[in-house]
């Protein structure tokens, strides 16, 4: 028995090296980690154990490509797969799909989050002088298992999956990613497209690097793909981490409750005097987030991305919200196609995973435009209007200051979305338009005539805001706006109204799915 132990700790040894020692040296010297200190980097230490480690062993490509197995973070469970850049460059082949599979496969069994270290190049390229040969280093196109897809669609809603970009993925590798619920890339290390540089030059004779044709920044910035963009793959393994934090293992649970130390009855003194009372005056909305959640600490989802809408995940009273914000200091926080796409998914993942919505609203409505409406507005919009009506989770609003015309339905503050309770601060305005634009529209003649024209359409002003757009006589008037509140009090209104929205219960119609306007 000694002898077979001590051949099998041999073979195991041999096999966590992967490639060997000088493939690793080479990842090293790209500023890379390899696939298993990428896993022990992520995991709680000690907790990983991998699965079919010997799989190709005894041909001089242990693994196959991929490293898969279980582990710990922060003492939950989670499954994770890593690329092997050392075998076959973590390209995928057979036997390494059927890895893939598996793991995306226990992980749904099991109820917990599926994360992805992806770094491979799509599926493995046969050299021609091989093909038909018994080579042990080929494998057949026909054996190629690429139905990773399928059970990453299946995971979809059950349980959270998580995917970080760490280095060049392109055509198949990149769909695999696409259909999880984040990415996080690395700046000059992380790279995704279906093309690269060299199929572009070739068919469009057009130069481009890796870098802006699918680099972090790009894919943050302009294309919305990714998620979340760090420095380092430390920071994204911590970051990851964090994220999870916040997520429940699969949608049958609640997120984990985490005693923050900061009173649900504390005041937000501050929230006045950052929340300028000229409706027009941008500031920004993240000082308000920061100082209503627990302990200032808010997760953003796609900051770079489509900035006019600000989505991410905090805590209010020890719990787990995902917060849904207009932003006025970008685009005077109009919504537009890309903000609808950025809030839509978030409403729809925060519904699937038990996580409770908080709409902080300050819209003058959507962004208007030839651009916008060519680009589809309408449709885009929809997405928002569908997933806001689809979302079972408690819904709370709170207007600060306006909204005006779509964007109330966009905000889910007019009746008919479902939201639970909707309240407003004494600066709330609620109309088809602003002040400054109906009056424009309605008295253009008598302004133009008025002996002090500006004198005159002040005063207009004035009086639309106080007939139209109050939010008292708005209160006295219809249900929907459950309370007007002062700023102060927002924090501990937010928290107990989660509390009295926390068992509730909403049924659906059977059906197989609706049909969302994609």
């Amino acid at each position: 028995m000694k002898q077979q132990i001590q051949r099998l700790r041999e073979i195991k040894q041999v096999a966590a090296l992967g490639g060997g020692e000088q493939r690793i040296a080479r990842e090293h010297k790209k500023g890379k980690l390899t696939a298993r200190e990428r896993i022990d980097l992520l995991l709680d230490p000690g907790s990983f154990h991998e699965f079919n480690m010997l799989i190709k062993h005894n041909v001089g490509t242990p693994g196959d490509g991929i490293v898969i197995g279980h582990g710990t973070i922060d003492n939950r469970t989670v499954c994770v797969f890593a690329h092997d850049a050392t075998v076959f460059g973590g390209s995928q082949g057979y036997y390494h799909g059927r890895k893939l599979y598996k793991i995306h496969e226990m992980a749904l069994e099991m109820g917990v989050p599926l994360i992805g270290l992806n770094d491979s190049p799509g599926a493995r390229v046969i050299r021609p002088e091989l093909a038909g040969s018994d080579d042990p280093y080929r494998v057949s196109d026909e054996k190629s298992a690429g139905v990773v897809f399928y059970i990453n669609t299946r995971c979809s809603g059950a349980v959270p999956q998580i995917s970080a970009i760490l280095g060049n993925c392109t055509g198949g590798s990149v769909y695999s990613p696409a259909l999880t619920d984040f990415i996080f890339m690395v700046d000059d290390l992380s790279h995704m497209f279906i093309t690269g540089p060299r199929v572009i030059k070739s068919v469009l004779g057009e130069e481009i690097s890796m870098e802006e044709l699918g680099g972090a920044k790009m894919h943050c910035q302009v294309s919305g793909v990714a998620d979340f963009r760090v420095k380092s793959e430390a920071d994204c393994m911590q970051e990851i981490r964090t994220l999870l934090s916040y997520l429940p293992q699969n949608w049958r649970e609640k997120p984990p409750y985490k005693d923050t130390g900061d009173s649900p009855d504390r005041f937000s003194e501050a929230l006045e005097n950052i929340v300028p009372l000229q409706p027009t005056k941008g500031y920004d909305m993240r000082l308000v987030i920061n100082d209503i959640v627990d302990g200032g600490k808010f997760l953003e989802v796609k900051p770079e991305f489509a900035a006019e809408i600000i989505v991410g995940f905090a805590r209010l009273g020890g719990s787990s919200v995902g917060i849904v914000a207009n932003q006025p200091r970008v685009r005077a926080g109009c919504m537009s196609m890309d903000s609808s796409d950025k809030q839509a998914r978030f409403i729809r993942f925060c519904d699937a995973f038990n996580i409770p919505l908080i709409l902080l609203v300050d819209t003058p409505g959507y962004l208007p435009g030839k651009d916008q409406e060519y680009g589809g507005i309408i449709r885009h919009g929809a997405k928002v209007l569908y997933a806001l009506s689809e979302a079972t989770v408690p819904k709370i609003a709170l207007l600060l200051r306006k909204v005006y015309g779509g964007a109330a339905l966009g905000m889910g503050v007019f009746p008919g979305f479902g939201t639970d309770l909707i309240f407003a601060w004494p600066t709330a305005e609620i109309g088809a338009m602003g002040a400054e634009q109906a009056v424009a529209l309605f008295y253009a003649d008598e302004i133009e005539k008025a002996a002090d024209p500006e004198a005159f359409k002040a005063q207009k002003v004035q009086e639309y805001r106080t007939h139209y757009a109050d939010p008292m006589a708005l209160a006295s008037d219809v249900t929907y706006i459950h309370d007007i509140i002062e700023p102060r009090e927002t924090r501990r209104t937010l928290i107990q109204s989660l509390k009295f929205a926390q068992n509730k219960k909403v049924g659906t119609d059977p059906k197989r799915h609706g049909n969302i306007p994609l």
